[in-house]
């Protein structure tokens, strides 16, 4: 099995790329999912260029992913997550995270139900689950979602216990380096995000950001792999955390080419954040930077990143 070797030894190289799935009037939070030909259409597109993707969650959008691939034979490998619910409230998120008891009962109910189901998940699908993650971003200062590093702890001995796949926690850089040293001594390997774009850097700085915030994590865990499980440049902005000028499809395809060359040349596992265009996320706004991470759009149509390499496809297969 691959993800026998892919952290112990004999590390497989290859493309890899987040992957969620939901179009126009879909979304996690309505519960209104990708039908099943949407998700091989998905698929079929990824397959020209990716060999791993990433999911967030274990949902009923996970079950449609990992049975597609299975069922259609498509030659992707799958690093699975858990949608953490906050365990505590986070005084220092922007847009509040104050929670009654009663509610963070309920979802620590709600992650626990996750978890086994992530274990179930992998025991059912071993050769295309290759991977997973505990959570994503659920330690860093501004998030809506905290969870306590014993939990977190708490969660992976018990995945640790039940399935062979070696296991993760995705999170922003910083907590890497300031809070989450006994989170890491369980883990099998470390998972980094980093957004140049989102902290103010233009395409110039981008790449030593990046390479900066990726080895800062590197020393700290001198004795676990270190990959990339998030890192991209959105192309449209409403100016929300991020300058309009500074989202386009010139610079994503600018970052885009400097991250691959610099992850490939150094064999760092990097999941490029995102595959596809997602409306339901952010504000209203239909320039909110969240909703434009995609190398396609929301018709599956390519961004000027991808143009290139589909057309290149396109005449080869005809």
């Amino acid at each position: 099995m691959l993800y026998q070797t892919l952290f112990g030894g004999a590390y497989r190289h290859g493309n890899a790329i987040c992957y969620s799935g939901y179009r126009e009037g879909q979304s996690p939070v309505t519960g209104v999912y990708p039908s099943k030909s949407e998700i091989k259409q998905d698929l079929e597109i990824l397959t020209h260029n990716w060999q791993y993707i990433r999911l967030y969650d274990c949902g009923p959008h996970a079950d449609l992913v990992l049975s597609s691939i299975k069922e259609n034979g498509f030659p992707l490998l799958v690093m699975l997550g858990v949608d953490m619910a906050a365990e505590m409230s986070n005084p220092n998120c922007p847009w509040g995270a104050d929670f009654d008891q009663q509610t963070l009962d309920k979802n620590e109910q709600r992650n626990a139900q996750q978890v086994k189901r992530l274990i179930e998940l992998c025991q059912q699908y071993p050769e295309i689950i290759f991977s997973v993650s505990v959570g994503n971003e659920a330690t860093v200062d501004w998030n809506d979602h905290m969870v306590s590093v014993e939990s977190l702890i708490n969660y992976v001995k018990e995945v640790k216990k039940s399935i062979p796949q070696p296991i993760t926690f995705c999170e922003n850089y910083v907590p890497w380096t300031n809070k989450l040293d006994a989170l890491g001594e369980e883990l099998d390997f470390i998972s980094v995000h980093t957004y140049p774009v989102w902290e103010y850097q233009t395409i110039d700085q981008a790449l030593d950001y990046t390479k900066s915030n990726y080895y800062s994590v590197k020393q700290r865990y001198p004795d676990k792999p270190v990959i990339i499980t998030e890192a991209g440049w959105a192309t449209a902005s409403n100016g929300r955390g991020i300058e309009p000028w500074n989202a386009n499809q010139d610079l994503q395809k600018a970052y885009y080419q400097q991250l691959l060359d610099w992850s490939n040349q150094e064999q760092i596992m990097t999941f490029v954040f995102e595959a596809f265009d997602e409306p339901w996320k952010g504000s209203d706004d239909p320039l909110e930077p969240e909703k434009h991470w995609g190398l396609f759009y929301l018709d599956r149509s390519p961004k000027l990143v991808m143009e290139e390499v589909f057309a290149a496809q396109v005449s080869v297969s005809s």
